[in-house]
């Protein structure tokens, strides 16, 4: 049976990932579960930016996937980057196997707000969701509150909806219909 792993990288609250594993659930149409595994975090470490290089964890998180396993998703609190952009909230590979989302940038304090955590759950979904679209093959869209519109900014995250757009929806799930009858 296939499903999408929610990997958990860092503390992450156990709320958060039972929250995802529902709404992932329902938004793909397919059986997902929360799965724990240990992760070399020192390797993707960069000391002069104080951050953690998102394609070298993504590699990490990919390299030990059980059977059964679609897609995989890890969550993970840490700041993430790539050499060509100073932050980024999450990272796939294109129709591939792997996704990444970090909830550094996502939490208000980091604005210097008050903390939502309602709002916290909201952008950690948007992202998850849109980071998994990435790894089931959907580019971005220029439809503004789907939730696979780019987001450079947190801002960005809050205006779209956690929804695809009619088309990113027919996209996604063409060829997939063994799984949609679950």
């Amino acid at each position: 049976m296939s499903c999408i792993d929610i990997v958990p990288i860092g503390e992450i609250e156990e709320g958060l990932l039972l929250f995802l594993r529902q709404n992932l659930s329902q938004t793909f149409r397919i059986q997902t579960r929360i799965r724990h595994r240990s992760f070399d975090l020192a390797s993707v470490y960069d000391s002069m930016r104080n951050q953690y290089h998102s394609s070298g964890l993504l590699l990490q998180l990919i390299n030990d996937v059980p059977p059964g396993t679609l897609k995989i998703l890890g969550v993970t609190e840490l700041d993430l980057f790539i050499p060509i952009f100073t932050f980024l909230f999450g990272e796939a590979q294109l129709n591939g196997l792997g996704a990444l989302v970090s909830t550094h940038r996502l939490h208000n304090q980091f604005y210097g707000i008050p903390e939502n955590e309602e709002l916290l759950r909201e952008r950690l979904l948007k992202e998850s969701i849109h980071e998994l679209g990435h790894a089931f093959g959907l580019i971005h869209c220029f439809t503004l509150r789907c939730v696979m519109n780019s987001s450079t900014y947190v801002e960005e995250i809050d205006q779209k909806s956690t929804h695809f757009c009619n088309l990113c929806q027919q996209e996604i799930f063409k060829g997939r219909k063994e799984e949609i009858s679950r």
